[in-house]
């Protein structure tokens, strides 16, 4: 068996991604073998793009309440390749959204011009963060644009708030304001990589939202978005479609990609985990159109703050597997830290996050879920392909990768609540291990 150091994370120990030597954790043969997992190299499947978090404004006005020796801390460790988990993508909010203070867009109430557009309200709380990540990462930072709603008068109700739909009247005005804010972000040093058309387009929340139809978001793409990227020379930048959950990803991938006019223009699909874990719609979309990609673009434990609950982590890790075993090629985070209630946000959407700030002591807490993160998002280099991993038993997971100098990175998961002895098979090659109970594994060669 070829080296490897292994990293452990594991409920009721103090093991936070620590390391240990392979041969720590191989058993013998005697006893029982409860699971086997099969890695094959030779069978490989999509690059992997990278990982990341959101950049809110809720994100931004917490770390901006605490000291910058604190705030450094946590940046460098989501974003720094040595000290940190190396995060590469970074999602932020075209207007407002949930996770910020207010509702707000960048134009002034009916401005039919765009001549009022001003991102002066990011400037306040997101772009000095998004700035603090760029020294980090220099020119390695993927940027991901979401909208949540137009501004209140292009929608047929009236208000960023309670769904709606963009007015036909406003729909060209509205594909201008995605350029009018790229150009304006690109004057900052701001290289947006993509946007999503709508984050959760079928869903009528009480905050920020605006409602499309399958066939509402093709047509938006075909007659208005794509065509003015084109027209201003905006044709690199991705266009995601969809940004919601897995349930419904197939049928709304496919209105719009079966649509020549409407395909030519989309990069890919992005999707949430919220209401399902069906890992296999996300497959069907890749066999029926391979030549586009597909992301994860958020994904958070709901209903407010939840320290100490390890299945917050497992969570993270059960989904980070699926869906990168089905083509997903980057997996983005929701808010990157919270405070202490899971906000602010300004509808009281509470929501954990991987970093918890408690203002009110001051204190910084690393959350189960950042460390099942870490054991993906550290090890797993930009550009490595996914290759085969095989697990017959249920609640034990495998996800396995292999980077450009041909390293293997293999993830385990042991979601059981009691020890279990694997396994693996590396290409022919065997050991078998001891998995510890409610624990992540990553054997890094």
């Amino acid at each position: 068996m070829r080296s490897y150091n292994v990293y452990i994370t594991c409920k009721n120990t103090d093991d936070r991604l620590n390391r240990y030597d392979l041969r720590e954790v191989i058993v013998d043969e005697a006893g029982e073998i409860n699971c086997k997992v099969k890695v094959d190299t030779k069978k490989r499947f999509q690059k992997i793009l990278g990982f990341g978090g959101a950049l809110t404004e809720s994100s931004a006005y917490v770390l901006s309440k605490i000291e910058d020796e604190k705030r450094k801390d946590i940046l460098e460790a989501y974003f720094d390749c040595e000290k940190g988990i190396g995060y590469n993508f970074a999602r932020v909010h075209i207007n407002s959204c949930d996770f910020a203070l207010e509702n707000y867009s960048y134009v002034e109430e009916n401005d039919e011009t765009l001549e009022s557009f001003t991102l002066d309200r990011a400037e306040k709380y997101v772009l000095p963060l998004v700035r603090e990540v760029k020294d980090i990462k220099k020119d390695e930072l993927n940027i991901l644009a979401s909208p949540w709603s137009p501004p209140s008068y292009m929608k047929t109700n009236n208000e960023m708030n309670n769904g709606g739909k963009i007015s036909n009247k406003y729909k060209q005005l509205w594909a201008d304001y995605y350029v009018k804010y790229i150009e304006e972000m690109r004057k900052k040093g701001f290289d947006i990589w993509g946007v999503t058309v709508q984050n959760e387009p079928a869903a009528k929340q009480v905050w920020d939202s605006c409602l499309y139809s399958a066939e509402e978001e093709r047509d938006f793409v075909k007659d208005y978005l794509g065509p003015t990227f084109e027209k201003n020379n905006l044709s690199h930048k991705k266009i995601i479609i969809w940004d919601h959950n897995r349930d419904l990803v197939y049928d709304r991938a496919k209105t719009v990609l079966e649509d020549k006019e409407a395909n030519k223009y989309v990069w890919g699909t992005g999707i949430h985990w919220y209401v399902s874990e069906d890992f296999e719609n996300v497959s069907k979309v890749h066999e029926a159109f391979p030549d586009k990609h597909i992301i994860f673009t958020e994904g958070c434990q709901e209903g407010g703050v939840h320290l100490g609950d390890w299945n917050t982590g497992e969570r993270y890790g059960r989904n980070i597997i699926g869906d990168l075993n089905n083509y997903v090629e980057a997996w983005i985070d929701w808010n990157i830290v919270l405070d202490e209630t899971g906000g602010p946000n300004h509808v009281g959407n509470l929501c954990d996050a991987p970093i918890i700030v408690d203002l009110r002591k001051n204190k910084v807490i690393y959350n189960n879920s950042f460390y099942y993160i870490s054991h993906f998002s550290k090890f797993i280099k930009k550009d490595s392909i996914r290759v085969l991993s095989e697990v017959d038993n249920e609640k034990i997971y495998a996800l396995s990768c292999i980077d450009e100098k041909d390293n293997l990175c293999i993830v385990i998961m042991n979601e059981n609540s009691e020890d279990k002895k694997i396994t693996l098979d590396i290409d022919g090659e065997v050991v078998n291990i001891n998995l510890r109970a409610n624990s992540i594994y990553t054997l890094l060669e």
